[in-house]
């Protein structure tokens, strides 16, 4: 075992710390982002202030998986800390919508670290059973955040400033640095390393490309101009060579070998599906009783609830489950559900009435806590600790385009039957983006039925756990 006389319990409370702040960060400055404008100005450049987080984020987590698996976990993890805590620093200081959105870069960088990093530890931690009970209890984390993001961040709008909802980062930070730093012990082989620099290069410049322009194309630029396409080709270009140089390199930052694996294929394919279908249904559902039914912002709000209690509730029964019932069964189940939301979304008129988008929200996050659990523990589980980072790291990188890829499509397809934006267009074009999600739901659930039987799930588990 590469942990050796650490104290699990404080070093599981530092990484909860971490996480939290990571996920709290993704909500709460939503909430500031009105007064922030006031302050700073900017308001062409806002959707940057996100955009520029979610980029940073996907591009650092695989990179900062790989270097887990090479330099061990503690000394990446505090890294990773050290510039979260910095960007937060940095943004609370901001002066400029500029500065705050490449300071905000910076924390996006930290975050690719926090969040996999964190899931690896635990992966190494907890063997097993309570592998998955812990896994359902990290997962939870995201969903505490969602709701108490709102709140927080509107408690140091109006009675504070809103910069502190970037300051609150720091003194959290210091005492999960302290914890895990303190307390987790590692022993790891020295030997000289191989850093694939190349690797890293083209995987960045190609997802850069490529997320720049998901996220810039409809709204900045047109999809048929000239910047998005070249963006496609300059992403598809790099990605290409960065498969090369993976296939080349003495030590690869993603080892092509990973996705010779049909448990990490099949939860890579079910987390890039399923996420999209849930950031769909959270952007879309909410749109739909605001803007059609006439509901208040705060009742759109209280709709969302449900399914970020729903969501930590199946988590956490899936986690504890698994290995009584069998990961794959579990999956599939919650891939059942999640496809029942789908089908319920679909059947939505203006006539429905409010509990119906309650109902659906809540089947549709319960479905995803039983997919997404089991997937985590299951990835981690059937490669060796060599790989663990790297694995965990690409699992969150799918998940994280799952929902990029997902916001543009939907994007498109909503503003396809926009030309008056009366009414009726809306819900055509809401309507449209259900049906799609539904269609996603299907191919989510046909994914996971690729999943290996649960005998040869075990099988791999106890070769890897030796």
């Amino acid at each position: 075992m590469p942990h050796q006389q650490t104290n699990r319990k404080m070093v599981t409370l530092g990484l909860l710390a971490a996480l939290f702040i990571g996920a709290l960060d993704v909500t709460v400055v939503s909430t500031a982002m009105p007064h922030i404008i006031n302050d700073l100005s900017g308001l062409s450049l806002v959707s940057w202030v996100f955009s520029i987080y979610t980029l940073t984020t996907c591009v650092a987590t695989p990179i900062f998986g790989k270097l887990t698996d090479l330099f061990g976990r503690r000394s990446v993890f505090t890294i990773g800390l050290i510039l979260f805590v910095l960007g937060s620093i940095l943004c609370g200081a901001a002066q400029s919508m500029t500065a705050l959105i490449w300071f905000r870069a910076l924390q996006g960088i930290g975050a690719g670290a926090l969040t996999p990093v964190t899931f690896t530890i635990i992966g190494d931690l907890y063997p097993g059973e309570q592998r998955g009970k812990m896994q359902g209890v990290f997962a939870s984390v995201w969903s505490v955040a969602g709701l108490l993001g709102p709140l927080v961040g509107g408690y140091f709008v109006d009675y504070v400033n809103w910069r502190w909802i970037f300051y609150m980062n720091i003194p959290i930070g210091i005492v999960s640095f302290f914890l895990v730093f303190v307390f987790l012990r590692e022993q790891f082989e020295k030997k000289a390393k191989s850093i694939d620099y190349g690797g890293a290069a083209a995987f960045t410049i190609g997802i850069s490309a490529l997320l720049y322009a998901l996220l810039s194309g409809g709204e900045r630029y047109p999809w048929t101009s000239a910047t998005i396409l070249g963006l496609f080709v300059v992403a598809a270009a790099a990605l290409i060579l960065f498969v090369w140089i993976e296939k080349h390199a003495k030590e690869p930052m993603i080892p092509l070998s990973i996705f010779r694996n049909r448990v990490m294929n099949v939860s890579n394919i079910s987390g890039f599906l399923a996420f999209s279908v849930s950031t769909g249904t959270s952007i879309y559902a909410p749109m739909w009783i605001q803007t059609l039914l006439g509901f208040s912002a705060t009742a759109s709000g209280l709709m969302v609830m449900p399914m970020s209690i729903a969501w930590p509730v199946a988590a956490n029964l899936a986690g504890r489950y698994m290995y009584r019932i069998g990961a794959k069964k579990i999956v599939i189940f919650g891939a059942l559900v999640v496809l029942l939301g789908g089908v319920w979304l679909t059947a939505l008129t203006l006539q429905s009435p409010y509990w119906f988008l309650v109902g659906i929200l809540t089947v549709i996050g319960f479905g995803m806590g039983c997919v997404s659990t089991p997937a985590t523990v299951l990835v981690q589980s059937v490669v060796g600790w060599q790989q663990r980072g790297v694995a965990t790291a690409a699992n969150s990188l799918m998940r994280s385009l799952g929902q990029t890829v997902g916001v543009a499509v939907f994007g498109t397809l909503f503003n396809s039957y926009l030309v008056e934006h009366t009414p009726a267009e809306i819900a055509g074009g809401i309507h449209a983006v259900f049906l799609a999600i539904f269609i996603i739901a299907v191919l989510n659930t046909v994914a996971v039925c690729f999943l290996p039987a649960q005998r040869q799930i075990v099988e791999m588990q106890k070769a890897n756990e030796s």
